[in-house]
């Protein structure tokens, strides 16, 4: 399968589009809400097209235009259903409710801190049906146990004779949250090198911080599963909340 080659839809890619540890996890909670769902931060749809062509009603949710157009294509290639929606995570208006609102991949470490987690919550339980339930996976651990810990193995791509390798060369924490340098390298068919630094910062946040927030939006705890680490990405700890019923 090809995909396309800006640089934010091959980074991505080469950086999440391989990992599928938390997909039975997902499709387990689609399954269990038995109706519509709404993925946030959905990139270019490695949960979404997942869940659609396991037969479930997806609308995918992110603000990249680029990552979205591939999550089509990718839709389309696999002759499925996605609607794909431009917005932010912590500001969508959709004018429907879902069963179940997803958000995999440590997405509510990427929204700013307690205002942007507090935006998120208030339009999911707008958006939640009268007990339909949402999910997050968070890091394992807190922020200092990341940035302490062994860094995981360079992710790479071939694509048509280029090589994509993205590898973490630092892990710092500070009283917010944890920065992720890395280092990003391509290498062309002819063997020509081009490489570039990219920082992701994520915020400290733990699933008894998470779970209060949520509390405080009007959602309610209810189980917490792990997500074991593998060889490329750290291990997460998913918490399924339920909306008011």
């Amino acid at each position: 399968m090809t995909i396309a080659t800006g640089d934010e839809v091959i980074w991505h890619e080469v950086e999440c589009g391989a990992y599928a540890a938390d997909l039975a996890l997902w499709t387990e909670l689609a399954r269990e809400a038995a109706g519509p769902v709404l993925e946030l931060g959905c990139g270019t749809g490695r949960v979404a097209v997942h869940l659609a062509a396991e037969g479930h009603a997806v609308i995918a949710l992110d603000r990249s235009p680029a990552l979205l157009a591939e999550l089509r294509r990718r839709a389309e290639a696999a002759r499925i259903e996605v609607e794909a929606v431009v917005a932010e995570a912590r500001a969508f208006e959709l004018e429907r409710r879902f069963a179940a609102i997803l958000a995999p991949m440590q997405l509510a470490h990427l929204l700013g801190g307690p205002a942007g987690r507090a935006a998120m919550f208030e339009r999911v339980a707008a958006h939640l049906a009268p007990g339909g339930l949402f999910a997050a996976a968070l890091l394992s651990g807190d922020a200092d146990a990341v940035a302490h810990g062994n860094p995981p193995l360079p992710d790479v791509l071939e694509r048509d004779g280029w090589v994509y390798s993205s590898l973490p060369i630092e892990v710092r924490g500070d009283e917010g949250g944890i920065e992720l340098r890395r280092l990003r390298q391509v290498v062309s068919p002819e063997g020509s090198l081009r490489e570039q630094t990219a920082t992701i910062r994520l915020d400290r946040l733990t699933a008894d911080g998470f779970e209060a927030e949520a509390v405080a939006a009007g959602l309610m705890p209810r189980e917490r599963i792990e997500i074991a680490p593998t060889t490329d990405h750290v291990g997460s700890i998913a918490c399924v909340l339920e909306g008011r019923r």
